[in-house]
């Protein structure tokens, strides 16, 4: 992975079921549901790993097609759809 100056390494993990297809989409990548994958680490469990630029930055994980917020961060906004987004922030 390339280094890029300012922005810093952020591990995504998300639990489920084994053999699913997981991406994480958020503001960082112009919520494509398609470009960063997550790889399954253990049974169910998936992570990625990637650089961020400091700041804000609202996401969501892509689960077989189905969005979903980070069960395991408290921190969510209300989005333009109706349901909420994770945030995370990056100092």
């Amino acid at each position: 992975m390339e280094r890029t100056p300012g922005k810093k390494l952020v591990k995504f993990e998300f639990k489920g079921e084994p053999k699913q297809v997981v991406y994480v989409a958020g503001s960082f990548n112009d919520w494509n549901p398609d470009k960063s994958r997550l790889k399954e680490e253990g049974e169910g469990v998936y992570a990625a790993s990637l650089r961020l630029a400091p700041g804000r930055h609202e996401y969501k994980f892509v689960v077989n097609g189905n969005w979903y917020i980070d069960p395991n961060r408290q921190d969510w906004v209300p989005n333009a759809h109706g349901s909420l987004n994770s945030v995370i922030t990056v100092a």
